[in-house]
């Protein structure tokens, strides 16, 4: 339960942009970018992910016409300014009710990345979400 909480606070910390999400059909998207220095050690542990000042954390959620969580497809592709594109590889995590969809991302100090993220539903239904994002080095 603890984890639930931590990944929620992670999510509504605000500390980059506030939470965002588009409409995909009956669904919502959920998408955030935070720093991976903002996730504690034991949690990043849990989840196998990678800390460092470099390094950020794409985190979605998916919820359905009741807004419960639903799981999904998503793939992602991030590109900086100078047209250097990096695969993005998410993981499903589940606890209890929660279901996130978690990417590493790789970035230097004050780097622009345009994300693409492209998410598939179990009943067919598809939408591609696409933001810019601008990546700072968090100690």
């Amino acid at each position: 339960m603890k984890y639930i909480v931590t990944l929620f606070l992670l999510c509504c910390a605000g500390q980059l942009q506030a939470e965002q999400f588009q409409q995909i059909g009956q669904y919502q998207a959920h998408y955030i970018v935070v720093p991976t220095t903002f996730i504690r050690a034991d949690v990043a542990q849990k989840y196998g992910l990678m800390r460092g000042k470099n390094r950020a954390l794409v985190n979605v959620s998916v919820l359905d016409a009741k807004l419960n969580p639903t799981t999904a497809q998503i793939s992602g592709r991030s590109t900086n300014l100078l047209g250097q594109p990096q695969d993005l590889t998410f993981k499903q995590v589940t606890e209890g009710p929660a279901i996130y969809y978690l990417a590493l991302l790789r970035h230097v100090d004050e780097e622009h990345h345009l994300i693409k993220l492209d998410i598939a539903l179990d009943d067919g239904t598809t939408g591609t979400i696409e933001f810019r994002q601008k990546m700072y080095f968090e100690e």
